[in-house]
């Protein structure tokens, strides 16, 4: 149920939860609207001071049995020596507010009647301490007397105390059930910092950093907060909210950041900790960012607090120095909650399997928890279950997180997927050391690895034996860029496989219930799925006990293609194993550097019909897929809010408010999404209709179309001033006089058969299906575009496949040949080269006339080379950013895919004048960082570079196409003045490999 804010205000002041009413939501809202604000309970039956502290040297503060207001338990208070000796709490008091604290006290047994006094002592930000009286009665030995009274301040005070003490100075006392209320809820009001006033505004330093406000230099106004002399990375500007934020409530939080004097560089973040009992916690709001110089950066998120507390502070870090930054215009402010929504169906009812969510403690309360226990059937711990988070340090095991999510998935009828057991992420440094080395490949370092794993395994799976249902053993251990495509993470270089047969078979032993799973990314691309596949036959041929394999799916928008998808279930179905899709998400770049402030409509609509195909994919294969996990509850939280990069990605199903958007509608009821408009590019060029695929079509690849049971199509387009021509190949087992390929353009239907033709189309039969082509009128001209769509009917069973969007008439794509030599690559042009074809870099992306390049081609058996001669009168080094140096980039895609993103093999090679290479590919170019060897060669007018480069997941051959281009940028100075392409006119070379040319590999 949803809990009222007061009961989250008083649990986050660490009431024990047995002591309140939960009232219903309606309740609730009543009550708020007619009673202060419970902020703070303390009535000591758990036998604990609850915060409560000595006042005074010799003072000794205790729960004690032997008295009580009420219940079975009070606060005892002796050792008192002075009037002001006593017992102290911080409380969570903000300026603004109007409390009512009250308190119950009664002296001890002999004690003289005297008076006993509520006082707060407070230190105004930059002013002197005072003392100010709550409240005081006179109290015996004899009945238990209320003391109570008002309160507010208006300054900042970060210095706060309430106190108890009493006229005479020896006296013992009891305090109870002491309780503080609000006029209004601070945990709504938010708070605000702008440094206007020319004092700190409460924050202060978490170590022994200076702050100082400084005029002339802000965000807004005229001031903000130089932070200087900080001691580490984690010293800095902090800001104790207390009572600002209450537990299950939802806040938006945001500063400002500049890099302080004489600092060019640096990333910091925005953190929350929080603490209970004196252990302290970390949480991130904002992932540490790259500070622009000489500017202001804006840090912001959002944060639920998801546990009870007593301390509670909002901090600005770095990853690493100390350098000196300014912060400005902080806000806090309250998310209202918006309702669950209860009119739509539940995502578990309409699914034939089971699906679940990760979730943190911050996923199982308030509107989250109603959410989740709505819409799924099983859970899985985010990071609650990894080895950092369960073994920090050898054999000291923690388990509270974990747990929590155990027992609340129990208490509301979810499954528990474990993960994960062995990672080579996430894992404490001491595993893979012995002391202060690193352990290596000998036989007793094997064994003390393995040793620590089994250990690892039967603690912890054991804890949970009979609870957990499901266990992803072992994550993410394939390489397919290695020749036998294992991971060389530290498990594997010093156990081999052993490590994970270890694994399975300790997990097995421990919990011979559990479903056990191998679990890897990438699974649905080809290299991936093979190196995988052979891995999981080899090892259950030995017998280890695998269960089911597990299919991350972090996808986006546009890839990988949902048949890709489907095949490698239907691939991995031939093992006889369960399959589980662990981690979907669907994110909406297409890359890792574009960023959206607000996402486009048009952009959720095309998330939500990519759920759509993907869960018709599921659908269709629920005999061999038992699960599917989406990763992560709502968009307020997940990861890809700071992976790759730190940007706005909204990849889940509901939205940051917990409500549903087109990606649920995908799921549930495609009928609800909205139209989709699809785009797509047609290049110029001539074909000849005869349904035979001329060279002409694999320039590019095809678009496929969404499948729909059997039936399945692929089509491209091209233009010329004979109108537009289509290519088709359908899948249909099914060979009927009615099947037929009707294309919609002006307005028309143009009816391709099956086993028909025309003067303006031709059909042919392959294996399971078709392949048809056509020319139909239309007025065509370079950057026009044509409405377009493509229907295939299977006439056996009465279905359509179709595809409905935009055709844009662009460039033809460009061809080019390499011929077959190896150059020694020196800088200079051997002979080799003589036989290659010549291109040049005329496509301007930027700036122009400049420099240019005349670009050959070689390869062998094992690597693709290029010269380009460059012809550029002035060079130019001065810029710290590599592409604003003079240098040529070649840009090579050993699949051809032309895709909006780089696949792991696809790769941007730079080389500059002066012979500095840099490389850029996927996440940090690991898939082809080594891949480059180079040459350049400074010569009269301009420079030649000369390049190798490896091409290890592919076998070259005559007739193959990679993807290729060729950039030249010239410099000015410390700026780039022009950039010029072969064939890329996009000037996204860098991050799509969309607009590349092809390079055929020829004799």
């Amino acid at each position: 149920m949803r809990f009222p804010r007061s009961w989250a205000a008083a649990a986050a002041s660490c009431l024990p939860l047995a002591v309140l009413t939960v009232l219903s939501p309606v309740a609730a809202g009543t009550a708020r609207a007619a009673a202060p604000v419970p902020i703070a309970a303390y009535d000591f039956e758990d036998g604990t001071a609850q915060g409560w502290t000595p006042r005074g040297s010799g003072v000794s503060v205790a729960a004690a049995r032997d008295a009580a207001h009420s219940g079975g338990a009070s606060l005892l208070t002796t050792g008192r020596t002075e009037t002001w000796h006593g017992a102290s709490i911080t409380p969570p008091l903000e300026k603004g507010v109007t409390y009512s604290i009250t308190a119950h006290a009664r002296l001890a047994q002999g004690t003289p009647a005297n008076t006993v006094a509520l006082t707060v002592q407070r230190t105004p930000d930059g002013g002197t301490t005072t003392y100010e009286r709550v409240g005081a009665g006179t109290v015996t030995d004899a009945a238990w007397v209320e003391i109570s009274g008002t309160y507010s301040f208006t300054a900042d005070s970060p210095d706060l105390q309430l106190y108890a003490e009493s006229s005479e100075a020896t006296a013992a006392f009891y305090l109870d059930d002491i309780t503080i209320t609000a006029d209004t809820d601070p945990g709504t009001s938010g708070v605000t910092s702008d440094f206007e006033t020319g004092t700190a505004q409460g924050w202060a330093p978490r170590a022994s950093a200076s702050l100082t406000v400084v005029a002339g230099q802000a965000h807004g106004g005229a001031a903000s907060l130089l932070s200087t002399a900080r001691s580490a990375s984690w010293d800095g500007p902090a800001l104790r909210v207390l009572g600002k934020m209450t537990k299950g409530s939802k806040y938006a939080l945001s500063v400002w950041v500049r890099l302080g004097p004489d600092t060019t560089s640096g990333d910091l973040g925005l953190s929350v900790e929080r603490g209970l009992n004196g252990t302290a916690a970390y949480d991130r709001v904002a992932a540490p960012t790259a500070i622009t110089a000489g500017g202001w950066t804006q840090l912001k998120g959002s944060y639920t607090l998801a546990y009870d507390v007593d301390f509670l502070s909002v901090y600005v870090e770095s990853p690493s120095g100390t350098f000196p930054f300014y912060i400005d215009d902080f806000t806090l402010s309250y998310v209202p909650a918006k309702p669950v929504q209860t009119d739509i169906p539940p995502v578990k009812d309409t699914l034939p399997f089971q699906v679940g969510a990760a979730i943190s403690r911050a996923q199982t309360i308030g509107g989250h928890g109603e959410l989740l226990t709505r819409h799924f059937d099983s859970v899985t711990p985010g990071n609650a279950l990894k080895w950092d988070a369960t073994e920090p340090r050898e054999g000291e095991f923690t388990f509270d997180e974990a747990d929590h999510l155990v027992a609340y998935a129990a208490d509301h009828g979810l499954r528990f997927r474990g993960h994960t057991l062995a990672w080579h992420s996430q894992t404490p440094a001491w595993v893979f050391k012995d002391g202060d080395r690193d352990l290596t490949a000998t036989p007793a370092d094997k064994a003390l690895l393995l040793g620590r794993l089994e250990n690892h395994i039967r603690t912890v799976a054991g804890r949970y034996k009979g609870r957990i249902q499901t266990w992803d053993v072992v994550n993410e251990v394939v390489d397919e860029n290695q020749p036998d495509g294992m991971r060389r993470s530290p498990w594997f270089q010093v156990t081999g496989y052993d490590f994970i047969r270890t694994a399975f078979r300790v997990a097995r032993e421990v919990d011979p219930a559990a479903k056990l799973v191998i679990n890897d990314y990438n699974t649905e691309f080809p290299r991936k799925r093979q190196a995988l596949y052979n891995l999981v036959r080899k090892l259950k041929a030995e017998g280890v006990p695998i269960d089911a394999v597990g299919h991350q799916l972090h996808v986006n928008i546009e890839r990988p293609p949902a048949s890709e998808i489907e095949k490698t279930i239907e691939t991995f179905a031939a093992l006889g194993v369960d399959q589980q899709v662990t981690e979907l998400d669907v994110s909406v770049y297409t890359d890792f550097v574009s960023s959206y402030t607000t996402v486009p409509e048009a952009v959720l609509a095309e998330q939500g019909h990519r759920y759509k195909e993907i869960f018709d994919v599921f659908r269709r294969q629920a005999a061999r897929l038992s699960s599917v996990t989406v990763w992560g509850l709502a968009d307020d939280d997940t990861w890809l809010s700071t992976f790759p990069i730190t940007r706005l990605n909204p990849p889940l199903l509901f939205d940051d408010e917990l409500q549903a958007k087109p990606a649920y509608w995908g799921v549930v009821d495609p009928a609800r999404l909205p139209p989709l408009t699809r785009r797509l590019d047609a290049p110029k060029a001539t074909v000849k209709v005869d349904a035979e695929r001329e060279q002409q079509w694999d320039l590019l690849p095809d678009t496929p179309i969404a499948r729909v049971g059997d039936l399945a199509a692929r089509f491209q387009a091209r233009w010329s001033p004979a109108g537009l021509a289509v290519w088709a190949e359908v899948d249909d087992r099914t060979c009927d006089k009615a099947d037929t390929a009707t294309v919609r353009l002006g307005g028309a239907d143009r009816v391709m058969r099956r086993d028909g033709h025309a003067p303006w189309y031709r059909t042919a039969a392959v294996k399971n299906g078709y392949r048809a082509e056509a020319l139909l009128p239309a007025s065509a001209a370079l950057g026009g575009r044509l409405p377009f769509e493509l229907v295939v009917h299977d006439g056996k069973s009465g279905k359509d496949v179709s595809w409905k969007g935009e055709l844009t008439l662009t460039a033809p794509v460009r061809l080019t040949t390499a011929a077959k030599g190896a150059p020694v690559i020196d800088g200079v042009a051997d002979a080799a080269w003589s036989k290659a074809p010549e291109v040049t870099t005329a496509t301007w992306i930027q700036g122009g006339p400049g420099a240019t390049a005349k670009v050959r081609a070689l390869w062998d058996a094992g690597h693709l080379y290029v010269l380009a001669r460059v012809t550029d009168a002035a060079l130019s080094e001065e810029s710290q950013n590599a592409w604003e140096r003079d240098s040529v980039e070649i840009f090579v895609d050993p699949g051809n895919g032309k895709t909006k993103g780089y696949d792991d093999d696809d790769g941007q090679y730079r080389v500059s004048f002066a012979g500095e290479q840099t490389v850029g590919g996927t996440f940090d170019a690991a898939g082809v960082k080594d891949n480059l060897v180079s040459a350049a060669k400074v010569v009269p007018g301009g420079y030649v570079v000369e390049a190798s480069i490896a091409l290890p997941t592919i076998t070259p051959a005559q007739g193959g196409l990679l993807g290729f281009d060729v950039q030249v940028n010239d410099a000015t100075g410390a700026a780039r003045t022009g950039a010029v392409t072969w064939n890329d006119s996009s000037g996204r070379s860098y991050v799509s490999t969309a607009g590349w040319g092809v390079l055929e590999l020829g004799r």
